[in-house]
């Protein structure tokens, strides 16, 4: 997508500074955690989104409240958008009472319902499924309403990834699907996981309408959301936005990643997405460097605020890893 000023123009300037407030909130918050697993606070995977903040962000910001998403454990930016605190992110990475699960998981495997987020387990692309029925639901029940989900490169070679795209184009479901095509799924390299050069193209062999759009850019990345969400919502089905990116960190923080080319990676520094969207914003007049001190100032505080709120949040008691688990009496009755 080749953006002028004219399309530039059409986001709105509180609209580009909130977004850029969650970029910088995303990567903030994500380092702050990374710095926990460090030092041993953390036990088990942490993944992070360093580099590709702006793609959840920029879908998550186009939605309307009671819009769902299905996002997979590269969308910080989007749980953060729909209402997730620093601090409930934190409280659950450390099994906390706090947490979303409250203690039933020390993971990034967060969702609220409430909030519009559906929860979404390890294995890759099994959200899609998910996200089309919540779609097809809504198509039935007649409601304006839509569902946008999201994996990486490696998910769309799973099955449950084509079956997904192949009902949605069918029925023309309002979802929309995003791909963080940040280059490994995990160590494998795209060029040896499909004979493709582009993802897009497996959007089209169902007969759906696809993109690309520069992940790193967050303006494009809305703009592209935009037009599918809308596309959606009218009754003119699903869409494919393959977003190209790069993943800066390994796999999971455990993960050194020396299988990328540091050469690959230093080409992609150069992308990064929050410099970016800064010299967007000081291009078109929206923000200076002044603002950008302030955002950054506060973020880190809503951040150590977090973690204070998490570390002072209790364990779970025994009777509590049996609620919300299964079905009590009352529920099954009634």
């Amino acid at each position: 997508m080749n953006l002028d000023i004219a399309a530039l123009k059409t986001i709105k300037r509180p609209d580009l500074l909130q977004m850029y407030y969650y970029l910088r909130l995303t990567r903030t918050l994500e380092d702050r955690i990374t710095a926990l697993y460090r030092q041993g606070r953390i036990v088990g995977g942490v993944y992070t989104s360093n580099g590709m903040e702006a793609i959840s962000v920029a879908y998550a910001s186009v939605l309307e409240r009671d819009d769902i998403i299905a996002p997979f454990h590269r969308d910080m930016g989007a749980f953060l958008v729909r209402g997730i605190t620093p601090g409930e992110v934190i409280a659950q990475y450390l099994g906390k009472r706090g947490g979303p699960t409250k203690g039933k998981d020390g993971n990034v495997h967060i969702g609220d319902l409430k909030r519009g987020i559906i929860g979404f387990v390890s294995h890759l692309a099994d959200n899609l499924p998910v996200a089309t029925g919540v779609a097809l639901a809504f198509r039935l029940r007649g409601e304006s309403r839509v569902v946008v989900t999201n994996t990486g490169d490696g998910g769309t070679s799973r099955g449950d990834f084509h079956e997904a795209m192949n009902f949605a184009a069918v029925r023309k479901l309002p979802v929309v699907f995003f791909c963080n095509n940040n280059q490994y799924a995990y160590s494998t390299p795209l060029s040896l996981q499909m004979a493709v050069r582009d993802v897009v193209d497996r959007a089209r062999a169902y007969g759906m309408p696809g993109e690309i759009v520069d992940g790193n850019d967050l303006a494009a990345v809305y703009l592209s959301a935009q037009g599918a969400v809308h596309r959606a919502r009218a009754g003119e089905g699903p869409t494919f936005i393959e977003c190209k990116t790069m993943r800066m960190h390994g796999h999971s923080e455990h993960d050194s990643a020396k299988y990328v080319p540091r050469k690959l990676l230093e080409e992609w520094k150069q992308k990064d997405p929050i410099p970016k969207a800064e010299r967007l914003l000081q291009e078109l007049g929206y923000a200076d460097e002044a603002h950008f001190r302030e955002v950054e100032d506060r973020v880190k505080k809503e951040v150590e605020a977090g973690v204070e709120f998490a570390e002072k949040s209790p364990l779970p008691e025994g009777p509590e890893t049996l609620e919300g688990v299964f079905a009590t009496e009352d529920e099954v009755t009634r």
